[in-house]
């Protein structure tokens, strides 16, 4: 199935979802122009790479299905659609979705409690001195964690390079907010924490205690160091 050119011309950038038809659940959300949202399911049946997506269309595919395919908004700027695809991304929830990344903002101003809000504007701006690296953790961070659950979302698995050496910290992030800070102790390859799989190649993982002496840092705003719509979960800090 594809858009007729005269529609093309006319619907502009729009946010799509990819719905089970014996489910009703939506599984994909995305941003395009053209025939973008008839592209996921044509990947389906012509490309053998592994996905959960595209795992997910195959599945319906199989028994008999097509996937339902929803136009949220169309006649947008590429800027509007993308609020528009990480609004509704954060409205739905990762769990349920088989998207790999949050819509761009989503650190900066997605989904969050009254109380995350104010605790992110309120928070005294920091300045760190050590050679650390910032691990923004926004979708394994919940209100309430515990200190070793807190470590467990933190340690990795993470695409790094070697550039991860000349760090002595790792600052756990959420919200802008430190929610804690770690001294590294040892780098290992994700692979040796879990199976080895195709999302774990080239990750890293690392283990630490924490920083005691670096506590004054927990609760402050990191906002200084973040570049505006990055997805990149890793910032370097003086190294």
């Amino acid at each position: 199935m594809t858009f007729p050119p005269s529609v093309i011309e006319k619907i502009g950038f729009y946010v799509y979802c990819l719905i089970d038809p014996e489910t009703s659940q939506t599984f994909y959300i995305g941003k395009g122009t053209g025939n973008r949202v008839f592209n996921h399911a044509q990947a389906a049946i012509s490309k053998p790479d592994p996905s959960e997506k595209l795992d997910r269309i195959r599945e319906i595919m199989s028994k008999g299905f097509k996937v339902a395919h929803i136009i949220q908004r169309h006649g947008l700027t590429e800027k509007e659609a993308f609020e528009v695809e990480a609004a509704l991304i954060d409205y739905v929830g990762m769990v349920s979705l088989t998207n790999q990344l949050q819509g761009h903002y989503s650190g900066d101003r997605g989904r969050m409690t009254v109380d995350e809000l104010i605790e992110m504007y309120a928070a005294p701006e920091i300045t760190i001195l050590e050679p650390g690296i910032l691990v923004i953790i926004n979708r394994r961070f919940r209100q309430g964690m515990n200190d070793s659950e807190l470590y467990e979302a933190t340690l990795g698995n993470w695409v790094i390079g070697s550039r991860r050496e000349q760090a002595k910290y790792v600052f756990a992030v959420s919200n802008q907010i430190v929610r804690a800070v770690y001294e590294i102790e040892r780098w290992y390859s994700a692979d040796q924490r879990v199976p080895p799989q195709s999302d774990t190649l080239n990750r890293w993982c690392f283990e630490g205690k924490p920083a005691l002496e670096l506590k004054h840092y927990v609760g402050g705003s990191i906002a200084r160091y973040l570049s505006k719509g990055s997805q990149n979960p890793i910032r370097y800090v003086n190294c």
